[in-house]
Order: C-alpha cells, then structure tokens, then sequence
C-alpha cells in the first residue's frame, strides 16, 4: 500500500528508519571465504553510519518540499560501504556510504536525497531501457544525462554534481534530449539500476522493497501532493510541474501504440492461414495419386503512405519515418516487404526502402490521403496494413478496404480525426532523435 499522504517523520532513533545489517547468506552470497568478510563489512557500514544525520536531512528535504514527503519516507536505508556517495535500485532502497553523509553537510544531503528519489519518481528507469540500443547500453551516459533533468531544479548539491551547463545544454529538457549531449566515456558515479537499470554489485537482495503497484500509487500520490501546493502556494520547480502533469494527464507514448497496433495488425494478417499446392503436405504420402495441399502462413507485407504536402516538414517527416521502420523492425517485417509512396494530391514516388535515406520524398502540392491509399491497395502485391503518415489536413476514404488495416500516425495536433474504422495515433512534433 502507498504510504499516508502526510506521513508522521520516524523519530530519529527509529529502528525501522534504517534496514538492519544484510545478511549475505540471504542475498546469494554462499562461498563461505565471501560470507564472512561480506557480513563484516555490512556490520562496519551499519555501525559507522551517522544515523542521526542522514534522517536530519530527509526530514530538511521533507520539510522543504514536502510533496516529496511520501516519497522520501518509503524509501528503505541500506547501509554500504560499496556505493561511492548514495544510490537506489528499481525496488527503491536507498544505499548509503557512511564516509559520504560524515563529509557531507546536511543542507546538502537534503538535496541529495531529493536527488535519488528523483530517479524513481521519473521511472528512469524504465524510461532508459525505451532508448534506442545506442544509448541504452551506455550506462555512465545515460545516468549523467538523468542527473543533469533532476539537477536544474535543484540547489544545494554537492560540488561536481552533473548539471545541463556544464556540457552546452539548456535546462528543463527531459534526459532523453541531454543523451545526445553528453559526451561518450565521461565518467561520473553511478546512482544504480533505480536510474539506469543496470544493477551494481553494492545492491542487495533482501531488503524491503516497494513493489511496482506501491511504486505507481506513490508517484501518482506524490503528483496530487505536488498539484494541490502548487494551486496553494504557486511555487513549484518547472521540472516537478511538468512531471505532475504527466503522471495526472499522461499521454499515450506514440511509439508503443504504434507498435502494438502494427504488432496487432500483422499478427491478424499471418494468421489468415490458406491452402496452398506450391509446396504439397508431407501427409500426401499416405494418400497415393492424391496431391494435398500444405497450409500457408502469409507474412504481413505493409505500405507506408506519406504525406509529402507543402504542410509538411522534410525533417519531421524523416524523423518519424526512422521511428517507423524501427517499428517494423521490432515486429518482425522485413525491409523486403515494405513499400514507401510518397504523395500530397497524387502519388510521386513509390519505391521499396531499405533505409530511410532511400525515401524520395518528392511533393510540395495539395494533400489527398486517399489517392496513396488506393495506389498501395492497386500495387503488385496488394499490403495486409496500410500506414499513413500525415498532418490530418486530407479527405479519407469513406468505407474500409476490404481486409485491408489502415493506420493513420497524425503528426501535430491539427486536422480533423480520420473515420473510426482507421486506427489512429497522434504523433507530437518535438519528436526526437533519441528514440524510446
């Protein structure tokens, strides 16, 4: 269960305020040269911890922002003489290096406790693993680039904490927009896998978690906390509101749906299993002078229609067709079997594309969807799904074609709906390079 949304702070001295020494034998560690010198330094971590100290501090963190309160309170402790400063894992345990919180003046470890729940209210987590392999694999990169969107809203931090300046890059963008910035190899100490999602050999294994349910009410009650202060009192960190908004209004990831729609689409279409003589059933054997027919299972053939109108942007359009084809990709339909028509009132340019740079997008006229639409359905090999790529200013065909899956992706917010028998799948214009 989520946490009280206005939590009492533990005493300082509370047993529960911090996990008890881990056991190694329980976190999996069972050579008997590991166990005891593993427990020793558990036992050392948990001894030389300054207690005191580090709970004055989120109890500052929660008194200055106490939208954060809830948050900050379900976080379990985990001593550690691994972690080089602070870190949590996805399961939101906080592991603390005793050196660290006694060189650390608390003012500044109340920044870094807001810091690192940061990390999991955000779901970094599982934001990284939707970036393009790239910059996923790249932990360092990817941990930098989420410390620079939590610390633009923060003061306070230790010296050397990651910040958009210090690599040419503006404040308020998301971490998915700083990765392209941030240099490769720079290193920095990595906050764990509740940011980059790659666990590190100081996470645990048996201390108190919070699950994924408990994890979603805590954001979403966090995100009402946050709301209600800000109609309150109005002041509010630009990168937290924005946050809120997204937990309390979330927006469909246009990607995903994307995906499971042509996901969806392509598994209809294999499935329409038929009979076919060009490759006789091994049955036919038991049957002499009888041909029998084998079963065939088609593979999903897909036109994508582009919208090539003067409304239209060369390089939206290539950025989004780039997102395509990592869809395709991701599903399972070859290159081979995807046909590109560029067109705005008639089609220019048709073409099987192997890479995006293989797109012509020839155009610049008027704009009328349904005569791209009708040329695909006329192609030599008539396509299973059909993918419109658009800004919604065209005329759609009345009624569906045959069997035929049409998906419209609306780039921007303008034009009207397409019919309710076509799948649609606003796209926003920011989109980025980066990918998720």
């Amino acid at each position: 269960m989520a946490p009280d949304p206005t939590p009492a702070a533990p005493a300082l001295d509370d047993p529960e305020a911090v996990a008890p020494v881990q056991d190694p034998v329980a976190s999996g560690h069972t050579d008997p040269e590991a166990v005891a010198p593993a427990r020793e330094r558990a036992a050392e971590a948990a001894r030389r911890l300054d207690r005191t100290k580090l709970l004055a501090a989120r109890l500052k963190a929660a008194g200055g922002q106490p939208y954060l309160a809830s948050a900050l309170y379900s976080l379990t402790v985990v001593p550690s003489l691994g972690v080089p400063t602070m870190g949590v894992d996805r399961h939101w345990r906080c592991y603390v290096n005793p050196g660290f919180v006694e060189a650390t003046p608390v003012h500044e470890l109340a920044a870094v406790w807001v810091h690192e729940v940061a990390h999991l209210l955000r779901d970094h987590h599982a934001r990284a693993a939707l970036l393009v392999p790239g910059y996923r694999h790249d932990h360092q990169r990817v941990n930098i680039a989420q410390d620079c969107e939590i610390n633009d809203d923060l003061s306070s931090l230790p010296s050397g904490a990651m910040r958009p300046e210090m690599f040419g890059l503006p404040d308020g963008q998301l971490f998915e927009q700083y990765v392209p910035g941030i240099p490769a190899g720079h290193r920095h100490h990595e906050c764990g896998s509740g940011a980059h999602g790659r666990p590190q050999p100081w996470e645990s294994s048996d201390a108190a978690r919070v699950s994924p349910v408990e994890a979603a009410a805590i954001r979403r009650q966090t995100a009402q906390e946050l709301r209600a202060q800000a109609k309150a009192r109005g002041r509010i960190p630009a990168g937290w509101r924005r946050w809120a908004d997204e937990i309390l209004q979330p927006t469909v990831d246009w990607r995903r749906a994307l995906t499971g729609a042509v996901r969806e689409a392509a598994s209809w279409a294999s499935g329409a299993v038929d009979y076919t003589y060009q490759r006789p059933s091994r049955r036919g054997a038991a049957v002499p002078r009888v041909v029998l027919p084998s079963l065939r299972r088609p593979m999903p053939r897909v036109a994508v229609v582009v919208d090539t109108s003067g409304s239209m942007g060369d390089d939206e359009l290539r950025a989004v067709l780039g997102e395509v084809a990592g869809v395709l990709r991701a599903v399972g339909i070859g290159r081979n079997r995807v046909a590109v028509l560029a067109c705005d009132a008639d089609v220019h340019a048709v073409r099987r594309a192997a890479t995006v740079g293989d797109v012509v997008l020839a155009g610049g006229g008027g704009t009328d969807m349904r005569v791209g639409i009708d040329q695909a359905l006329k192609g030599p090999e008539r396509p299973h799904i059909v993918i419109v790529l658009t800004d919604g200013y065209t005329p759609w065909p009345e009624a569906q074609p045959g069997q035929v899956r049409v998906i419209a992706g609306v780039i921007g917010e303008g034009g009207d709906d397409p019919p309710s028998w076509i799948e649609t799948i606003r796209i926003p214009l920011e989109t980025g390079a980066v990918g998720r």
